[in-house]
């Protein structure tokens, strides 16, 4: 018989302890109690939004905006206040900064709309073959030359006033066309008129080839190109069955007249259309002075471009058609330049990057020239030249430089332009000599101007 049993220190047996002590020791310890397991359900509820944070205090402004009370983070997650949790749920969750989202390139070009400019601006010269039997248009050339190019230089500076009237609303810049495109028909008709002998049907033709180009510029500042072109059906058909049929006299006439009446009549119903409201009285009117080198770049393009048009006729259609990858190809110059320039750290790094776009962006411009060059019968040097010199001269007008790309295309277009009607030496050289001194120019000065990084700010 065993003796009396020994009391524990609380008076307690000491069997009785062993017995609880050896329970507890039965028994495995929760790893994670239920705060612990709350909170790390917490940190994976919220750890996309908690990887983020570079200090505690901004995990506690998120479960302030969760709506976490002081009861939930005591009983709930088992700390004593707001910023405890905030501490424990960012050390527990892996700091994690995602990359940023890639901004959008904010000069991504419409490519449907830069093809339908290049086809555009050659559809009209249909209207030509169509009505040459007509009036013979080579006898009355020169009256058809003066009209177009006043046309194309007062186009220019008047597509220019009216992109910086479309500031202050859509409205206002077509009260400049409005008022300036009847203006601009009136001036070249007048201008062509004493190369007409008085002729009645050349002064006709004049006078339609100027309202046409007046109301097409119109439309075109107003981005309504698909409009222009379904205005333009009936020369197009008209043009392309004479390979095949002969119209006859009346649907020679009819066609070119129905397709100019379409164009006017769209090109009213946009100026009508035209939304936005009115400027608000004070608003101050941009300074004709800053459109006149945009005129004057104009009647300079112009006058090349008929240069190289008497040695190839048919340079000057795959010019005209060139035109639209030109502007698409501005558009590239511009998100390729504000990409180089987020992607570089120093102004050296930027101009080297800026000088790859340019050469780029003027290489894909003239490739496609050379065999279209071949394709027509022109000289390539002479073609490429002139079309370096007309898209440098129009990138630098993008950013605002107009000066200088109208005196240098100025300066080109008079000295082939003398050379040419005083037949004086090199000759048929010079319109390539002056062109490719003017290409030089402007792509030294595009460097050194675009190579700045604040130009693409």
């Amino acid at each position: 018989m065993s003796g009396p049993m020994a009391l524990g220190p609380d008076g307690t047996g000491q069997d009785t302890l062993v017995l609880r002590l050896a329970g507890t020791a039965a028994r495995p310890r929760d790893p994670h109690p239920p705060a612990q397991e709350a909170v790390s359900r917490l940190a994976a509820d919220l750890a996309d939004r908690i990887g983020p944070a570079v200090h505690p205090y901004e995990v506690a402004a998120l479960l302030e905006a969760e709506g976490l009370t002081g009861d939930q983070i005591t009983h709930q997650y088992g700390h004593p206040d707001l910023f405890s949790l905030a501490a424990a749920l960012y050390d527990q969750v892996p700091r994690s900064f995602p990359e940023p989202a890639r901004p959008a390139d904010p000069w991504r070009p419409d490519h449907l709309r830069c093809l339908l400019r290049g086809l555009l601006f050659a559809l009209p010269g249909l209207a030509y073959p169509l009505t040459a039997p007509l009036w013979h248009p080579g006898r009355h050339a020169a009256a058809l030359v003066v009209a177009g190019l006043v046309s194309w230089a007062w186009g220019q500076a008047l597509g220019h006033r009216a992109y910086v009237r479309m500031a202050t609303g859509r409205h206002e810049a077509a009260r400049t066309l409005l008022t300036g495109a009847p203006l601009g028909a009136a001036c070249a008709t007048a201008a062509a008129a004493p190369l007409t002998g008085g002729h009645p049907v050349p002064l006709l033709a004049t006078a339609a080839q100027s309202l046409y180009l007046a109301a097409a510029g119109v439309l075109l500042v107003m981005a309504r190109e698909r409009h222009l072109l379904a205005a333009l059906t009936p020369l197009v058909a008209g043009a392309t069955v004479l390979p095949w049929w002969e119209p006859g006299r009346t649907l020679r006439i009819a066609l070119p007249l129905l397709a100019l009446l379409a164009v006017l009549a769209v090109t009213a119903h946009a100026l009508r259309t035209a939304n936005g409201a009115p400027a608000a009285p004070g608003t101050p009117r941009p300074r004709l002075l800053a459109s006149l080198p945009y005129g004057l770049f104009g009647l300079a393009a112009g006058v090349l471009v008929l240069l190289e048009g008497r040695q190839a006729p048919y340079a000057v259609i795959t010019l005209t058609l060139s035109m639209g990858p030109a502007e698409w190809l501005l558009y590239r110059y511009r998100g390729l330049a504000v990409a180089a320039l987020r992607a570089t750290a120093t102004p050296t790094g930027f101009l080297l990057r800026s000088a790859g776009v340019l050469g780029l962006c003027l290489l894909g411009y003239l490739l496609p020239l050379l065999p279209a060059a071949r394709l027509t019968g022109a000289a390539p040097a002479p073609l490429l030249l002139l079309a370096a010199t007309l898209w440098t001269a129009l990138l630098l007008q993008a950013f605002g430089a107009a000066w200088p790309p109208a005196a240098v295309s100025l300066a080109a277009a008079a000295g082939a332009g003398a050379v040419t009607l005083l037949h004086l030496p090199p000759g048929p050289a010079a319109l390539p000599l002056c062109c490719g001194a003017a290409a030089l120019c402007l792509t030294a000065y595009a460097l050194r101007l675009l190579g700045r990084p604040a130009r693409h700010a």
